[in-house]
């Protein structure tokens, strides 16, 4: 039996890709570092979790490189599923020592750092004809713009914190001066109204598309402009033939999602994305093509080999999401929106694994005491 070990366990797409590659035989490893997490992670709890480790520190510290090669020794060269970016960027600059004792797919630190950089992405889109925002290199002479640092991850900003929303000229001097914390010459662009969408990507290491899968943005949290916190699966070719032209120039391999609204690309996350565990409810293989390309064996592209029409919604975030339509009084949107209270998928929810659900609640009651 293969093993996979996933670290991060904390996120809620480590979840998603322990019962994806549980239910589908293979044996699942999951690590955390301690001091990145206060409570047990949910994927913990799982019923498809063969063992846990916890790992002493931060994914942040000097030396977590040492203590996640020392867990790795204990196995018969497993696959690593790194879900955190923090743990990517370590297996990344420090490839040929992983590679001596696992088997991934992950990119150069030269193709992260270009990918995780707005305005390198923004460039190389108009290089490939792709479009993009509008981008003013002084002060814009229409609102509303957004105002955001090269690399919002790099500062350990949450995703609605990368950014902020100007209306007006005092607003965009307010948002230039607190985005100058972080870097001193913040990006400036036009605010694209339309559907977000994301165009997620598993990359082969010869640039070859190895899978796909698309989402739509129903709602997000804050609702002025976050995270998303409801979405739908959806198929859309232009989307993916994009995302796979921006990736393929920058020699990425691995897993990526390219967001778009409005049909321009607005950014992309070299990593495992927030809106993952759509990949399980919409029974997506590209968790399961991950590990076939990462062992060497033939993981061939099959369009749209998923459920289309799939609507998953994160209960806690998502609730907050309707509650705060109704506090602005968007009452048609409130409305339209109680019935996926009822029936969108669940995105932590498994009748057949139902301990890490109760587990992510008890610890968001913990945490609020606190």
């Amino acid at each position: 039996m293969q093993t996979v070990l996933i670290t991060d366990a904390k996120y809620r797409a480590s979840l998603a890709a322990v019962r994806v590659l549980g239910r589908a035989g293979y044996r699942v490893i999951a690590a955390q570092t301690r001091a990145d997490c206060p409570w047990t992670p949910p994927a913990f709890a799982s019923r498809y979790v063969a063992e846990h480790h916890w790992l002493p520190g931060s994914a942040s510290d000097p030396n977590y490189s040492e203590y996640l090669l020392a867990l790795l020794e204990r196995y018969d060269a497993p696959i690593l599923f790194c879900t955190g970016a923090a743990t990517l960027n370590v297996v990344s600059w420090q490839r040929e020592r992983f590679r001596t004792l696992s088997r991934f797919l992950i990119a150069s630190p030269g193709s992260l750092d270009a990918l995780n950089d707005k305005e390198a992405v923004h460039r190389r889109c108009l290089e490939l004809k792709i479009p993009v925002p509008l981008e003013y290199q002084g002060k814009p002479d229409r609102y509303p713009v957004v105002v955001k640092p090269h690399c919002g991850e790099k500062f350990g900003l949450k995703a609605q914190e990368r950014y902020r929303i100007a209306r007006d000229e005092k607003e965009w001097q307010a948002a230039v001066a607190a985005m100058s914390a972080y870097d001193a010459a913040p990006l400036v662009q036009e605010y694209v109204q339309g559907d977000g969408m994301g165009a997620s990507l598993l990359m082969g290491r010869d640039g070859a598309l190895l899978g796909a899968l698309c989402h739509r943005r129903v709602r997000e949290y804050p609702i002025s402009g976050g995270p998303s916190s409801c979405c739908d699966s959806i198929y859309n070719d232009h989307l993916v033939e994009q995302a796979h032209k921006l990736l393929k120039s920058f020699g990425f391999q691995g897993l990526a999602m390219v967001e778009f609204r409005g049909g321009r690309v607005l950014e992309v996350n070299p990593r495992i994305w927030g809106s993952f565990p759509l990949t399980e409810k919409a029974r997506s293989p590209l968790a399961l093509r991950y590990v076939q390309a990462a062992s060497g064996l033939p993981a061939p592209y099959a369009p749209h080999d998923y459920r289309e029409g799939v609507r998953m919604r994160f209960l806690l975030n998502d609730t907050a999401a309707i509650l705060s339509l109704l506090r602005h009084g968007r009452f048609r949107e409130f409305f339209a929106a109680l019935p996926d209270c009822l029936f969108a998928q669940e995105a932590l929810s498994s009748w057949r694994d139902p301990a890490p659900m109760f587990r992510y609640l008890g610890n968001t009651l913990l945490t609020r005491r606190d």
